[in-house]
């Protein structure tokens, strides 16, 4: 027996969470039944269990991708605005994917896509404290004291943020280039975090995902993750 929104997950239907607001949206039915309500334990093997009308199986193969975002993407399956979405350079790939997590409109770099659902929950659970680190160019130079402010914590949206790592790669009168990581995944949070200090962002990408780097991969490119980079995620 399993829940049955832990089932849709591995149906890559969408991540666990995701999964529970289409059921209670009504759009899931087990045996021809509609499931609102959460935690309904299912028979994976003998219960038929379809989203929209459509029956779902379980995807046996897993697929695990990192794509370089670029500027102008949304990070979503699709948009009400029209906007280009990370999905567009997936549309013809074999299975249904999903993203980990967001990266802003604005920013780039480094965004992982899978259809294992499991693993994607467990990623991004906070108690995971999984670092990810950000290429961030801010504007002016930084003195010591605002850098040592961002890597003990800073109040954005009335709670202080978790300690930081924050290494100057290059600094000058007119801008400051940092590598900040962090293992919290709040709205915008490196932006605000500049802002917090009295600067400003003017290009953020990131750069690592836990054990996965970005390196060398080109923008609006994607590569599939190696198999010891796969065995690291799934180790969390």
């Amino acid at each position: 027996m399993i829940r049955l929104q832990k089932f849709l997950a591995l149906c890559g239907v969408a991540s666990r969470r995701t999964s529970e607001k289409i059921i209670d949206e009504g759009r899931v039915s087990v045996n021809g039944e509609i499931i609102t309500q959460m935690g309904v334990q299912i028979d994976e093997m003998r219960d038929i269990v379809e989203v929209d009308g459509k029956q779902v199986f379980p995807e046996e193969e897993k697929h695990y991708i990192a794509y370089n975002k670029p500027v102008g993407e949304v990070t979503t399956v699709s948009d009400p605005e029209g906007r280009a979405t990370v999905m567009d350079k997936f549309t013809d790939y074999p299975v249904r994917l999903f993203p980990v997590g967001r990266l802003d409109y604005d920013s780039e770099g480094l965004l992982l896509l899978t259809n294992d659902g499991e693993m994607m929950n467990r990623v991004l659970h906070p108690s995971m404290e999984i670092n990810k680190v950000y290429w961030t160019k801010v504007s002016n130079h930084l003195t010591k004291d605002e850098i040592f402010s961002l890597r003990r914590g800073v109040m954005i949206d009335g709670k202080i943020t978790s300690p930081a790592s924050v290494r100057v790669v290059r600094e000058n009168t007119f801008d400051t280039v940092l590598l900040i990581s962090i293992h919290e995944g709040r709205n915008r949070q490196v932006r605000k975090m500049i802002s917090a200090v009295g600067h400003q962002v003017v290009a953020l990408r990131r750069v690592a995902f836990g054990p996965v780097s970005l390196g060398d991969l080109p923008s609006g490119m994607w590569r599939h993750l190696t198999e010891d980079e796969i065995n690291k995620l799934k180790e969390i």
